[in-house]
């Protein structure tokens, strides 16, 4: 099963002039941590077109409206022994 997770990469650092993103190469936009930048999951999407819409209503909300291009997602593929590992279930109430 392929699935599409949706990141959210917020910028600390950002450049003078035209307000463009410093860490930006030629693949695109890139998280730094060591300069503050921070990556959040914001959901995952049964298709591509679900997370682009997403994406798109994401760029309406005041928060999201004036950054870069800050949203990063692309194809996972979800195997059972993959999401096995890692995961603790802790009954209600604990």
């Amino acid at each position: 099963m392929i699935v599409y997770p949706l990141w959210h990469v917020g910028h600390q650092n950002e450049a003078g002039d035209d307000g463009s993103t410093v860490h930006v190469d030629e693949s695109g936009v890139f998280c730094d941590e060591s300069d503050g930048d921070d990556v959040k999951l914001l959901g995952i999407y049964s298709t591509l077109e679900r997370a682009e819409e997403r994406v798109r209503q994401a760029r309406l909300l005041p928060g999201f409206r004036d950054e870069p291009e800050c949203f990063y997602y692309d194809p996972f593929e979800l195997d059972k022994d993959g999401w096995l590992e890692g995961f603790v279930r802790v009954p209600p109430g604990e």
